[in-house]
Formats: C-alpha cells, structure tokens, sequence
C-alpha cells in the first residue's frame, strides 16, 4: 500500500500533460552501511541519463518511516523506448555499471503509464 500511495504521489508531484510516457519505479532495499556509496552511484549514473534523448526526468527519493528504502522514478518517452532505445545505446553500459552493485537489493522494478486523473494545485 505505501507504494502505491509513493506512486501516486510521484505523479501528482510530477505531471505531464501528455500520456505517452511512461514511468520506471525501481524500489530498493538499501543497508545504512551502503547508503552513501548508492547516492554518490545514481548521482554519477544521472549524468547518463540525462545525455539519453529517452529519459525525461529521474529523482531519487529516500523513505523517512523506512530508511533503508530508496524510490527511483525515471520518467521515459515510452515503455518501448527505455527498453529498445536506451538499453541498447551508448549510455546504458556506463549508466548500468554504476547502480549494478546495488541490483540485488531491488524490490520492484515495473513501468506504469499515466491516467488522465491528477490533481496539482496552483
């Protein structure tokens, strides 16, 4: 349930007024030991996604109730996209090599796509 309510929180927070897109939500599981090695990884690692024409936007968010928790939002062009575009080019390798370490320690790796109900206030 908390994911889902981080979800929707991540679109209200984030929204786009197209609903082609698509969102990566990788949770991780991550010990207090290794935290610090995981920022300065994804800080690294962002610098690859933001040189892939695919990538719209990332954040990486860290659980206050549940500290060992990170949430990576990547919002991509599409599904399709992230998948046969950005895992196939020049950014991938560099970008992969950086968060591998910390591959074991995913919870949940899924795309969801947006729906026309959001709110924001203004």
């Amino acid at each position: 349930m908390k994911t889902l309510v981080t979800i929707i929180t991540l679109f209200i927070m984030y929204p786009f007024t197209s609903t082609t897109f698509s969102t990566e939500i990788i949770r991780y599981n991550i010990p207090e030991q290794d935290r610090p090695h995981f920022e300065a990884a994804y800080a690294e690692a962002g610098k690859y996604l933001q040189a892939s024409p695919y990538c719209l936007s990332y954040q990486v968010l860290h659980g206050n109730e549940e500290p060992q928790h990170y949430i990576v939002v990547i919002h991509w062009t599409s599904q399709t996209d992230h998948l046969q575009g950005f895992r196939k080019s020049q950014q991938f390798p560099p970008f992969f090599n950086l968060v591998k370490p910390f591959y074991n320690n995913i919870e949940e790796m899924k795309h969801y796509d947006p729906t026309p109900i959001q709110w924001v206030r203004k």
